[in-house]
């Protein structure tokens, strides 16, 4: 928690059987006849946890090997065997997805996200904790942090939890 009493980030995992995240978009065709237009890329795992992040004002770096150790071996992922295991133990892939909207509070008919960290913060934070988490696990892959992203998610639930740290 921060020194104005909300959370200093927000967390949403959601088990897969497969995601894909697109990101980077297509390239439009360019005037210029000798340049291919670039495809989009995308980023891939498959069984595994995809996990939304956005951090709030207050977030800082000394809080991130916590909360990594926590969302990788809380136990929500489904076995073979029906038993819930960590992404961790499964052993799992795992798809990192910046989600700066989960920090949206309505006003009105709008919504507004005066408690996110600014966007210089929120990028190192992000590039942090995605660090760290390759430290931990084999496979793990993410998207872009300040870019729109399409993803497509094939779960076996849904099973979605939201954590706060």
């Amino acid at each position: 928690m921060t020194e104005r009493g909300g959370p200093a980030a927000r967390a949403v995992l959601q088990q897969c059987l497969q995601a894909r995240l697109q990101v980077r978009p297509a390239e439009e065709p360019s005037e210029e006849p000798s340049k291919e237009p670039a495809e989009a890329q995308f980023v891939q795992i498959d069984r595994g946890m995809v996990i939304y992040i956005c951090f709030f004002k207050g977030a800082t770096d000394d809080m991130l090997p916590k909360m990594v150790s926590t969302l990788l071996n809380v136990r929500l992922c489904e076995s073979d065997s029906g038993k819930t295991v960590s992404v961790s133990e499964l052993p799992g892939s795992l798809l990192i997805v910046p989600q700066a909207t989960l920090g949206g509070k309505a006003k009105g008919r709008a919504m507004q996200y005066h408690d996110n960290v600014g966007k210089e913060d929120g990028r190192r934070l992000y590039g942090a904790f995605v660090s760290l988490c390759e430290d931990q696990l084999a496979v793990v892959k993410h998207g872009t942090y300040g870019n729109r992203q399409v993803l497509k998610l094939d779960t076996n639930g849904p099973y979605t939890h939201l954590m706060d740290f």
